[in-house]
């Protein structure tokens, strides 16, 4: 399985952005996907996570700005960001499990894209 982010840029705070990630090799449909973000000097931290039929679940700190969506057609896992902020600035990183639930912690996801840089500014 490879994934690879794309999407990120410089912002001004209160912009949107849309990441996407695309994954090749293997089924795509039978993959659990998810975002993670690091900032610079912190751990990396769940963003939000989409189930094989489409359910997803969003962190506490995101929910109601940011939306994850899936396009199996395309191979591809989207994040839908508005209202960004300041503290939104971090690198974004996509994350596939072919086994594993929908979870929140980054050692249930072994495969991993190479990230996509976000800069808000205010």
């Amino acid at each position: 399985v490879q994934l690879q982010a794309s999407g990120g840029g410089s912002v001004q705070a209160g912009s949107s952005l849309r990441l996407s990630c695309a994954s090749s090799g293997g089924t795509f449909s039978t993959y659990v996907m998810a975002w993670f973000r690091q900032a610079p000097g912190k751990e990396r931290e769940f963003v939000a996570t989409i189930s094989r039929n489409g359910g997803s679940t969003h962190a506490d700190s995101v929910k109601g700005r940011f939306t994850i969506s899936r396009d199996n057609a395309k191979n591809t896992v989207y994040l839908q960001i508005d209202s960004l902020k300041p503290e939104d600035t971090a690198v974004y990183y996509c994350a596939a499990s072919i086994f594993g639930s929908a979870g929140r912690t980054t050692n249930e996801y072994p495969y991993w894209g190479q990230g996509t840089q976000v800069t808000v500014s205010s």
